[in-house]
């Protein structure tokens, strides 16, 4: 072992946990350190949709909606059904608005802004909201990160230059055959692809912006990051307190001890598939939307001093569409739409497909449990819909050659050959290509099709809550549903994706982490998908996962700068380091 430094408070991760965590150290005046995995910043935060979801946050405030917070702590409790302690919700419930403000006021670079519309995801429970609580940040010029520009994580699969949406364009974007206003955001994007042509504009939104103005934020305040630099253990002392870590960098292993603590906020283990699969057995591939150096460094660091973990075999799934070049693709827009309905091995409908992405995967899990093959399942749409909805990515705009994705009348002939998609000119023929006994999926549409007549789906209530209708077709008395209609008709392969692991150490509602018997491991803090979740087997509304990273970064970093520090000798010096299992 070689250098050994000295700070404050150590942060292992840079996404929105990890620097909102380093803002607010530094902010209480102590010397911080941010250390990251990979060769970039920004995490799974700088991939995301960047949504905050924060009842009460100052950007609600100022345009007049206050949640009570007693009934936003009664949705949680509803929500997390007793997986969460009182003292954990109470909590996120109190400092998340704090939390906001405190980087409002931190620096100039943070601008947040509320929408309402985008309702919670259980917006009829008790405490729920229909007008939402997911804050957003707009849309920057990456040129203004400088040299940082080519350190931020960039998406997975990169939009043509020009091309961006924020989260209310996204829902109009949707709607593009329905209304002018989706019409006027496809002429928008037009002009945007023209001015980061002529002009240079390298604008991002949602992820990229958020993870860009956090780390403007940083810089602005001089606190250190190290890219490229893995922690690989944490050193304790005789106690089993963590006093700091080992890190390489640059081909080295130094030794960082923190007077104050360690806030480990690394991510989970989304791409460790042999790990996944101990605790999350039906998965056959990594179809993880996370953060590819995502593999649970964090928490197996924490298990090897003693953590105890939680809900392991959790993940914030998602249905997608998965290429065979291996790209991913969200099923979001695509379940809300009126003509389609999912079926499973048996032909059959198994959930209100409209549910939160959450609710529609665990349908799909239980159902494979059963027998019954459910992943993949099946969206089953029409011709009709094909030529009016955004499917898949698709245009139901005239074919222009060249264009950045598919346009025209005609199902992309790619899509055919890659086996994701596939077309027939009736049920009975459909169900062959996929795989499922005819009469039952012809059963399976009759049905749909009454349902939809009747302008009310009786059997899953497809429609019923306003976060069904949001990406619906406004121009439908049930925005949800819309009997198909003549043939070709077409079923999409719905895989089971996630956004990353939500299970983690088990945390108190500072952020500590603790042992089987709930003792607290001194100087040791875990955020973000670090942690076992705040929202339990759920998720409250869009950002009810960096809403609680950047949370509890920050109550992590306050609970740390009011306990005592250490003092250090680096020649004196003999911490443990954890012993590798």
């Amino acid at each position: 072992m070689s250098d050994t430094h000295i700070v404050d408070v150590l942060i292992v991760g840079s996404g929105g946990g990890g620097m909102t965590a380093a803002l607010a150290a530094d902010a209480r005046g102590l010397s911080t350190l941010v250390v990251e995995k990979a060769r970039h910043f920004g995490g799974s935060t700088a991939l995301s949709g960047g949504g905050i979801w924060v009842p009460g946050a100052p950007s609600q405030r100022r345009e007049g909606y206050v949640p009570d917070p007693e009934d936003v702590l009664t949705y949680l409790r509803a929500i997390t059904d007793g997986l969460v302690s009182d003292a954990r919700l109470r909590q996120y419930v109190a400092a998340a608005p704090r939390m906001m403000e405190f980087l409002e006021e931190a620096s100039s670079w943070f601008e947040f802004v509320w929408k309402p519309g985008y309702a919670d995801y259980y917006p009829e429970l008790p405490g729920g909201s229909a007008l939402g609580s997911t804050i957003n940040v707009p849309a920057i010029d990456l040129r203004k990160l400088g040299d940082e520009e080519h350190n931020l994580l960039a998406p997975l699969a990169l939009a043509p230059k020009g091309i961006w949406l924020g989260p209310k364009d996204l829902r109009l974007f949707y709607q593009v055959r329905q209304s002018w206003r989706g019409k006027a955001i496809l002429v928008k994007l037009l002009w945007r692809m023209f001015r980061a042509r002529v002009f240079g504009d390298r604008m991002a939104a949602i992820g990229q912006s958020l993870a860009a103005r956090l780390r403007l934020a940083m810089v602005e305040r001089d606190i250190p990051l190290w890219l490229d630099s893995p922690m690989t253990d944490l050193i304790t002392d005789d106690s089993g307190a963590v006093i700091g870590a080992v890190v390489q960098r640059d081909g080295r292993g130094q030794r960082i001890l923190a007077r104050r603590g360690v806030i480990l906020a690394s991510g989970g283990f989304d791409h460790d598939l042999a790990w996944r699969r101990q605790h999350q057995p039906v998965l056959e591939h990594d179809w993880s939307f996370g953060n590819p150096l995502a593999t649970g460094d964090g928490i197996r660091a924490g298990e090897r001093v003693g953590a105890a973990t939680e809900l392991l075999d959790e993940a914030w799934w998602f249905p997608a569409l998965c290429w065979p070049d291996g790209r991913l693709q969200f099923m979001l827009n695509e379940r809300m739409m009126p003509s389609q309905f999912i079926v499973n091995g048996n032909g059959e409908r198994f959930i209100n497909e409209a549910a939160p992405y959450m609710d529609f995967a665990h349908a799909m899990i239980a159902g494979q449990q059963t027998g019954v093959t459910h992943i993949p399942c099946w969206l089953v749409t029409d011709q009709r819909s094909f030529h009016r909805y955004v499917v898949a990515g698709h245009l139901p705009i005239p074919k222009i050659p060249g264009a950045p994705v598919p346009t025209g009348r005609r199902i992309p002939q790619a899509w055919l050959d890659s086996g994701v998609v596939k077309a027939a000119n009736s049920f009975e023929e459909l169900a062959g290509e996929i795989g499922v006994p005819p009469q039952r999926l012809r059963n399976t549409a009759q049905r749909f099709n009454e349902l939809a007549r009747s302008g009310h789906d009786d059997d899953f209530n497809r429609g019923d809550s306003v976060y069904d209708n949001y990406y619906g077709d406004p121009t439908l008395p049930n925005p949800n549903l819309h009997p198909l209609g003549k043939p070709p008709y077409y079923a999409f392969r719905i895989i089971l994706g996630d956004l990353g692991t939500s299970g983690g150490l088990r945390t108190d509602e500072h952020a500590r982490v603790l042992r089987a018997d709930n003792s607290v491991i001194d100087g040791l803090y875990a955020v973000g998908n670090t942690s076992a979740p705040v929202m339990g087997r759920s998720y409250a509304g869009a950002g009810a996962t960096i809403g609680p990273a950047m949370t509890f970064g920050y109550v992590a970093a306050q609970h740390l700068a009011d306990v005592s520090g250490r003092n250090f000798s680096a020649e004196t010096q003999t911490p443990h380091q954890s012993p590798r299992r």
